[in-house]
């Protein structure tokens, strides 16, 4: 059986690396190479979370607190089974280094697809590397920040009756969602900016389809918001919708400024 290559892309921007005529035999290997790489990140991550999870679960819990505080109550979490302790602590680990190894799993992602990319196309790649970090980063972080008022917000829909004493497992569950929903709404810019530069979809296009963006953004937020409520629901998808415009911006000059380079 003869090996199968990948087909090559007519030579716009130099040519490729070496790498990039590897056989799809070739191009498998490398894809498990990188994902065992990426899974014993993930590893690593829950083990340094593991060790450290005291602390981390303290500085989780925060926003809980301070709201059961302000209500005049002792911050408490619900234990039902003998082994919700162990539970939380593996939930927590396996979250918490899945989070810590993003950085490393997008970098391994991009060296999966480097060599299948022209030279001025590697270029960008480093900078889209940061940009990711950067803007996961700022989205957990906002995500955080917006968890007190979240809860409040959550807790406002029921009767007086109610008292809020969660489950540290559904507490961690519902925090890591939070965080993840805003880390990933802080990546579209990003990944609109790329598909632009490597000419899956155009700018004109875009622009061309806004509604159509509004109502995808609204779906999107609507599955990856952990809550359900319109608060949280609007805090989500109004800034999608601005680093949509955002994208249309940045990723129309950067292909302008492609085209005249190559043209030059």
């Amino acid at each position: 059986m003869r090996a199968m290559r990948l087909p090559r892309r007519p030579g716009r921007g130099g040519k490729r690396s070496p790498e990039a005529d590897m056989t799809l035999v070739s191009h498998l290997g490398e894809l498990r190479s990188r994902l065992i790489r990426s899974v014993l990140a993930i590893l690593v991550g829950a083990i340094i979370v593991w060790i450290f999870n005291r602390p981390i679960f303290i500085f989780l819990a925060n926003p809980y607190c301070d709201l059961q505080i302000a209500e005049g109550r002792e911050c408490l979490f619900q234990i039902r089974s003998p082994l919700d302790n162990f539970s939380v602590v593996l939930s927590l680990s396996g979250y918490g280094g899945f989070l810590l190894a993003l950085p490393f799993v997008f970098y391994q992602l991009g060296k999966f697809v480097l060599p299948g990319l022209y030279p001025s196309e590697r270029k960008i790649l480093l900078p889209f590397f940061a940009a990711s970090v950067i803007l996961l980063a700022l989205g957990m972080t906002g995500g955080y920040l917006l968890m007190p008022k979240t809860l409040s917000v959550l807790g406002s829909f029921g009767p007086d009756s109610f008292v809020e004493f969660f489950s540290p497992i559904a507490y961690i569950g519902f925090f890591v969602k939070m965080l993840l929903a805003f880390g990933i709404a802080a990546e579209l810019p990003l990944v609109l900016v790329f598909l632009q530069l490597i000419g899956i979809v155009s700018t004109e296009t875009l622009r061309r389809n806004r509604r159509v963006a509004i109502v995808a953004v609204a779906i999107l937020a609507a599955v990856v918001t952990p809550t359900g409520d319109p608060f949280t629901l609007a805090i989500l998808a109004v800034p999608m919708y601005l680093f949509f415009e955002v994208a249309l911006i940045v990723g129309g000059q950067m292909t302008r400024r492609r085209r005249v380079s190559a043209d030059s």
